[in-house]
């Protein structure tokens, strides 16, 4: 509770500022942010790797710094970057990950519930990135944990990786366990988590369903259309579109403009009659449904791309 996390500097810099946070058993929780946001500093220091400036963290009932043995033979963690020893095989990676607890499961039941049943004789150094990273998870899941820390889980895997890693995450969830991870990624969040909290610069500016965030925009569908010509100013934007039935908000972003509408059918035929009054030659006209990046950029004010270009150094 009230975790924060300074660093030195010219001026200090706040990773975690002020955060509180609340994860119920048995769900996936997601802290969604943008690169830069705090959320590995949050779980790092969730996951005792990290000392907090001040605040109080508690796992599974107890805290660090007393029983930090029972909590580590309960939990599981896969880091943002694992490097594994090259020269030894799957099976022999598990088998000393699972050497680490009291208890735990069969190094080889562990390699087939991640889809590694038929490398347990490859060295990690052999394996593709997706393998590794099952790898990783896999080393995680070995001691059998109620409560399994994943950071950016699926970073640089290709899509088929990408699915294969999610459906590990479910089948654990299935068992009743619980799931804290973190990821930039808006549509992981949505397909995988119960709750999301969304960080942005050490705190929580959000923390519901992933449905329930979306359905607080006031609508669900987005659409996005670009002009030939040179850009609307915001203000002549807003001005011109406001009015057309079911837009509830007018965004004028880098090169396109985004309406967010209640009834995409009404809205649709009256915006392509507007900016043909108004001389505007449309070049791309697409619509969706809306996302979680529109619910940080409605409460953060700016976009998920901004923000992403803010951290960087």
């Amino acid at each position: 509770m009230n975790l924060r996390k300074q660093y030195p500097g010219k001026p200090p810099v706040d990773a975690v500022n002020g955060l509180d946070l609340t994860v119920h058993e048995g769900e996936c929780f997601g802290l969604l942010g943008p690169n830069g946001a705090g959320k590995t500093t949050t779980i790092e220091i969730i996951e005792g790797l990290l000392p907090a400036t001040s605040g109080e963290v508690e796992v599974l009932g107890q805290r660090w710094g007393s029983r930090d043995r029972a909590i580590r033979e309960r939990i599981g963690i896969a880091l943002q970057e694992t490097r594994l020893p090259e020269r030894i095989t799957v099976l022999e990676t598990l088998t000393l990950f699972r050497s680490f607890y009291r208890m735990g499961i069969d190094p080889l039941a562990v390699a087939s519930h991640v889809g590694l049943e038929e490398k347990l004789h490859t060295w990690s150094v052999k394996l593709s990135g997706g393998q590794r990273q099952r790898l990783a998870v896999a080393c995680a899941l070995v001691g059998d944990p109620q409560l399994l820390f994943l950071d950016e889980p699926t970073t640089g895997l290709d899509p088929q990786s990408r699915r294969q890693l999610w459906e590990i995450i479910r089948r654990f969830g299935e068992l009743g366990r619980t799931v804290v991870l973190t990821t930039h990624y808006m549509d992981e969040a949505e397909r995988l988590c119960d709750r999301v909290a969304i960080v942005d610069r050490g705190k929580i500016i959000a923390c519901d369903s992933p449905r329930a965030l979306i359905r607080s925009l006031g609508a669900e569908h987005v659409i996005e259309f670009s002009l030939a010509e040179t850009p609307l100013a915001e203000v002549q934007t807003t001005a011109l579109l406001g009015d057309l039935p079911t837009v509830l908000a007018v965004r004028h972003e880098r090169d396109h403009v985004a309406l967010t509408v209640g009834e995409p059918h009404m809205a649709l035929p009256a915006l392509l009659e507007r900016l043909s009054s108004g001389g505007c030659r449309l070049i791309d006209l697409r619509t969706r449904h809306a996302s979680l990046e529109d619910v940080f950029l409605k409460l953060a004010g700016r976009s998920w791309e901004e923000a992403e270009e803010g951290a960087q150094p």
